[in-house]
């Protein structure tokens, strides 16, 4: 395989399993990142080359530098993988300039960016007939008294730009109960410069939120794809997947589908659903533009998300597939599930002998590989400094 895999970003599992899901197919793959400190995906096997450099953000003009100076150096045009949102965000500022250099799926510059916006993602769901939750914008006239009478409390304050409020705020929303937490949660945005919105909370618990994981082929179809269904989350009722099992729903296929296709989708994506515990119906919550928490569930069903990448845009023919049955396995965070677990005990939404029950079914890990240890251990030194930091601070 002459052409190499760059990845960008090593200190998250993401980066790490998406490293993994190409080495273990023999591909050679550098990976990207800003710093050695944390980023343990470098620690991987499958890691072949380690490159630090600017950082994506701060120095966006000589990161693209870095990176078509790396490219110019090949054999044959590298394929570009981003494992992080601000790292989609580059790649779609850049799309035209970094494209002349490196195999990438997307073709349209600004899509990866306009589905991560959720502003226009409510837009487009809307024009395609695709559920999202009822939403007040802070620009209508009297907009706190819509969102009493229409949404009403409690309901979720919800940024428009989600890396940058996470980011900020290391939260993906703020929940609030009442008129004076609306109005800290909207003082709190403008204060930090973001635009927000204001949706409805669908009603469910946390196993109502489902994900559609599709690759779609340069001609913007679905030729591979599966379905999930979510069981815990970190922060709980409103976070990442930390325990999340696989599971058909045809549904999901059908809406998600339809979607992706329609706004000429290419490449992976992953849309959250949440199913509403009184209609049954699906709502659109958001779009993932770039390899998912999930990536090592997908590839341990048989669905290597990375790879079809690799081989389409280095000219390998990828055969179609669906997963129409459940496997009975489950994607596991365990250092994040226990802090989640912990927080759903002491808010009674479950109890301790539910979550230890649940643990005993076939897993796909985040971090740990029996067969690639080391990022699982310089993991858990990183968790050991952040002990050891707030005991004697």
């Amino acid at each position: 395989m002459k052409n190499k895999a760059v990845i960008l970003g090593a200190n998250y599992y993401i980066g790490l399993s998406t490293i993994r899901c190409l080495g273990k197919n023999g591909v050679v793959v550098a990976a990207v990142d800003y710093s050695d400190n944390g980023a343990y995906g470098f620690r991987s096997k499958y890691c072949s080359e380690k490159l630090i450099g600017p950082h994506y953000k701060e120095n966006s003009k000589a990161f693209l530098e870095f990176l078509i100076d790396y490219a110019k150096k090949q054999d044959a045009s590298p394929v570009l993988i981003p494992c992080a949102d601000p790292y989609v965000e580059f790649v779609d500022t850049y799309l035209y300039e970094l494209k002349e250099y490196f195999l990438i799926p997307q073709t349209k510059k600004g899509l990866y960016t306009e589905l991560m916006n959720k502003e226009k993602l409510h837009s487009l769901a809307s024009l395609m007939n695709v559920k999202v939750p009822e939403t007040i914008r802070l620009t209508e006239d009297n907009y706190i008294e819509k969102i009493e009478t229409i949404l009403k409390y409690p309901c979720i304050v919800k940024p428009v730009d989600s890396p940058a409020f996470v980011s900020t705020f290391r939260r993906k929303m703020f929940k609030v109960n009442d008129r004076k937490e609306l109005v800290e949660a909207i003082d709190k945005a403008k204060k930090a410069g973001l635009e927000v919105i204001v949706q409805r909370i669908i009603p469910g618990f946390d196993d109502h939120m489902y994900t559609f994981d599709a690759y779609l082929n340069q001609e913007a179809k679905v030729t591979n794809w599966l379905t999930c269904q979510k069981y815990r989350q970190y922060p709980i009722n409103f976070g990442a997947s930390v325990y999340t099992g696989q599971k058909y729903v045809q549904e999901l296929y059908d809406i998600g589908a339809k979607f992706l296709e329609g706004v000429g989708f290419k490449g992976f994506a992953e849309i959250e659903f949440k199913k509403d515990a009184v209609t049954g119906d699906f709502y659109l919550i958001e779009v993932n533009v770039r390899i998912t928490n999930l990536n090592s569930l997908l590839e341990k069903v048989g669905v290597n998300m990375p790879y079809l990448t690799y081989m389409e845009l280095t000219g390998e023919k990828i055969e179609p597939q669906e997963i129409k049955k459940d496997t009975g396995l489950v994607f596991w965070y365990a250092y994040e599930d226990f802090l989640a677990s912990r927080g759903y005990v002491k808010t009674k939404q479950l109890k301790t002998s539910e979550i230890i029950k649940s643990l005993f079914r076939p897993k796909a890990y985040a971090i740990w590989d029996v067969s690639d240890s080391k990022p699982f251990f310089e993991f858990n030194g990183i968790l050991m400094k952040k002990v050891f930091r707030k005991l004697f601070k």
